[in-house]
């Protein structure tokens, strides 16, 4: 949180964990809708097309860009490294940048 801000910008503990809280039911809404499209299609795991579409249906469009984007470079670590363990919070996953109209 702190990266996205000035350097010499201050957060409270209360701003802090006021960020926190919403992080986490934002995550927790788009989970239940991403559940819920896996039950119709009677499935049990949940996958990142399932977030994308979650996302397009709650109208969370100006996420879908960088949801995109790493749910393509995720599936593209995994298969450069198959039968490999990763870690997906390495290089290879944090490399790379998004540009408008790529």
């Amino acid at each position: 949180m702190k990266n996205a801000l000035p350097s010499d910008t201050k957060i409270s503990k209360e701003a802090r964990e006021c960020v926190q809280e919403c992080v986490s039911e934002f995550i927790a809404f788009i989970t239940c809708e991403s559940c819920e499209i896996t039950q119709v299609e009677k499935r049990k795991t949940i996958n990142g097309e399932d977030i994308i579409k979650a996302m397009e249906n709650l109208n969370f469009v100006q996420y879908l860009e960088f949801v995109e984007f790493y749910n393509r470079r995720y599936k593209d670590v995994l298969k450069k490294n198959e039968g490999k363990d990763i870690d997906i919070n390495s290089d290879a996953m944090s490399q790379g940048t998004i540009n408008k109209g790529q």
